[in-house]
């Protein structure tokens, strides 16, 4: 698939396929005002467009500034370098997010809500950046995380703050330290880092976590809690790891199972409602 960059010096859009550029990437959470593809191009016909004066849009120029400053030409930007308004490219950018986020040469995380940066031991785990179920993937591929507060002064680096990060969201450090390492961590214990991370849509708490497994499987926006199950069933096809079945079960719709001697006792389905029934399985 082609990936759409903007170019750091114009704020033009531009498509690769096959020979991508180096690029920076931005990890960060929505908040009001972001601009879409659609702005974006609105912005590159009229300079004194409307949605140029959207905080969104001066948050596309910081990292592209920043990208520049670097010496990198592109940047890469999720609420604007992909047309929402086509659900196939959507679906097919979702699949391919992970492997985008892999490939870029740094990932700039900006923490909008971190300005008090004297205790970061104490400031750093209560940010919302980690709290969201895209930023987990965010964190895990790139090569380079370079942590950034609401200023966007460099507060940190990942390669430097394994420890800390580990213990904020319960990422096996080594993962942190060397990203090829999360092949070897059980399907459980991989679940149990999306356990208290929570998305705006149902179904991108599934979708967030496609490329954690190295699956990829169509969106259906609507399904509700069916996209969890569907990533369940994609990580079967791939993989014999047992630790998929190791969640807490919970009865679902409140339907009971009666054995042969004693009381009624909850059914539970063969796969989890969701990441958050893995939250005891951090130690697998």
């Amino acid at each position: 698939m082609s990936i759409r960059l903007i170019d750091t010096f114009t704020l033009s859009l531009n498509s690769f396929l096959g020979d991508i550029p180096p690029y920076a990437i931005l990890s960060h959470t929505w908040m009001d005002e972001e601009i879409s593809f659609q702005d974006m191009l609105a912005i590159e016909n009229d300079p004194h467009h409307p949605a140029s004066e959207k905080s969104g849009y001066a948050k596309v120029v910081a990292t592209c500034r920043q990208a520049s400053r670097k010496g990198i030409g592109y940047a890469w930007v999720d609420t604007c370098c992909i047309d929402k308004t086509s659900s196939s490219e959507l679906s097919e950018a979702v699949n391919s997010m992970y492997q985008w986020y892999w490939n870029a040469e740094v990932c700039f995380a900006l923490l909008a809500d971190l300005a008090d940066t004297t205790a970061l031991e104490i400031a750093l785990p209560k940010c919302r950046w980690f709290t969201r179920g895209w930023c987990l993937q965010e964190l895990i591929a790139p090569k380079a995380v370079e942590f950034y507060d609401s200023r966007w002064n460099c507060i940190g680096v990942k390669v430097d703050s394994t420890a800390l990060l580990s213990s904020i969201t319960h990422i096996d450090e080594q993962v942190l330290v060397e990203r090829s390492q999360i092949e070897k961590i059980p399907v459980g214990r991989r679940m149990s880092w999306a356990a208290k991370r929570k998305t705006t849509q149902l179904e991108d708490i599934a979708y967030c976590l496609l490329g954690i497994f190295n699956v990829h499987m169509p969106m259906l926006y609507g399904e509700g809690s069916r996209a969890f199950m569907r990533l369940q069933e994609e990580i079967v096809k791939t993989s014999n790891d047992l630790s998929l079945f190791a969640f807490s079960g919970r009865p679902r719709h409140g339907s009971y199972w009666t054995p042969a001697y004693g009381v009624p006792e909850p059914y539970c389905d063969l796969f989890a409602g969701s990441p958050e029934d893995f939250a005891g399985c951090g130690s697998l």
